[in-house]
């Protein structure tokens, strides 16, 4: 397993789908993952520090953790099948729960969870970006200085 940060979400055009960018710790490969919008909205607030007036999904499964005492140690990105990627929260010390890698992104976002993903997942989807498209890079971290998480509702 490789340990990722989240690089952020943006809209992909033409087709105005959200993705969400996660960045190798320890290499140089990204790995973009298109994702609803929902969870691009819950991903954008937590990154930009919004609290929204009632919790979202994601607070309340944290809020529930929390009251059970059961940590999300880990999230884990395991697999890409019929270019559908999967993911597991590792909760406690022993139970692996299957979940979409957007909605494990925005809990681990909010508990400070390393997110992991297997090899072959980032030799399969992973992309190298050139120096000379790090501008590109730059841009895009721009763009999320700007993003409104309203932004990605559909």
């Amino acid at each position: 397993m490789r340990e990722l940060s989240v690089v952020g979400v943006r809209v992909e055009l033409p087709s105005n789908q959200p993705i969400v960018l996660l960045r190798e710790n320890e290499g140089d490969r990204y790995l973009p993952i298109w994702i609803g919008a929902v969870e691009a909205t819950a991903i954008a607030y937590e990154q930009q520090g919004v609290k929204p007036a009632r919790p979202l999904t994601h607070d309340l499964l944290r809020d529930i953790l929390k009251a059970l005492d059961k940590p999300l140690t880990a999230v884990e990105i395991t697999e890409l099948k019929d270019n559908v990627f999967y993911a597991d929260l590792l909760i406690g010390d022993d139970v692996r729960v299957s979940a979409r890698p957007s909605d494990s992104i925005a809990l681990a976002l909010r508990v400070g969870a390393p997110i992991r993903c297997a090899e072959q997942v980032l030799t399969e989807a992973g992309i190298v970006i050139p120096d000379e498209q790090e501008d590109e890079v730059e841009k895009f971290r721009e763009f999320l200085d700007q993003v409104r998480p309203e932004d990605f509702a559909g």
